[in-house]
């Protein structure tokens, strides 16, 4: 099975941990989440699998994603309060730990507490074989391609080659939070897709 070894170190450090080649994770989600209030951390993964949609067919979803201004905050203040919670990762460590790098804090936050279960989905070309390299790829790879993707007045998005650990006002590498065991307070479970998906 690909990624057999991360799967196995993700649960000795208490994560649930799933596998899927392409589309049938979000057929699994599907399945797993019914009759709930889902948030979304604002995802670009999660947009791509067209996951919104297919869930809202048995839940309420609260998804910040696709909004700006105060639609955007109302959207993700109600995420804060789902029954489940749904995200992506910037990075993953082969050795069982995920990396977010957040610029407002809302994706992390709802990340570490207040739900029944907290679902991160990525895809496996995050994987990196250690906890610094996945942290190297979450400042310089994911936040260049999301500062830049915004137009954000920064040297990592000007340049568009590394993070410059810069002071601008538009700086999105704000927080960064590293899940190396699961929460005591929720289940939380890693979707790893075999297809690329998000930054």
């Amino acid at each position: 099975m690909p990624c057999e070894e991360f799967i196995a170190n993700l649960r000795r450090n208490r994560f649930q941990a799933v596998y899927f080649a392409a589309a049938e994770a979000a057929d699994y989600l599907a399945s797993r989440v019914r009759n709930k209030t889902v948030g979304f951390g604002d995802s670009h993964t999660l947009l791509e699998m067209g996951l919104a949609e297919r869930l809202r067919e048995h839940n309420v979803v609260y998804d910040p994603t696709p909004l700006s201004g105060a639609e955007f905050k109302a959207a993700a203040d109600r995420a804060m309060t789902a029954d489940v919670f749904m995200l992506s990762v910037n990075a993953a460590a082969e050795t069982g730990e995920l990396v977010n790098i957040d610029s407002s804090g809302n994706r992390v936050a709802g990340s570490l507490w207040g739900h029944e279960k907290v679902y991160f989905v990525f895809s496996a070309d995050k994987i990196e074989p250690t906890l610094e390299a996945a942290i190297f790829r979450a400042r310089n790879t994911a936040a260049v391609i999301n500062a830049s993707r915004f137009g954000f007045k920064t040297p990592c998005a000007a340049r568009g080659d590394r993070c410059y650990d810069c002071s601008s006002p538009d700086r999105i590498c704000n927080t960064l939070v590293v899940y190396m065991k699961k929460e005591k307070s929720m289940d939380m479970e890693a979707v790893i897709v075999g297809e690329k998906l998000g930054y």
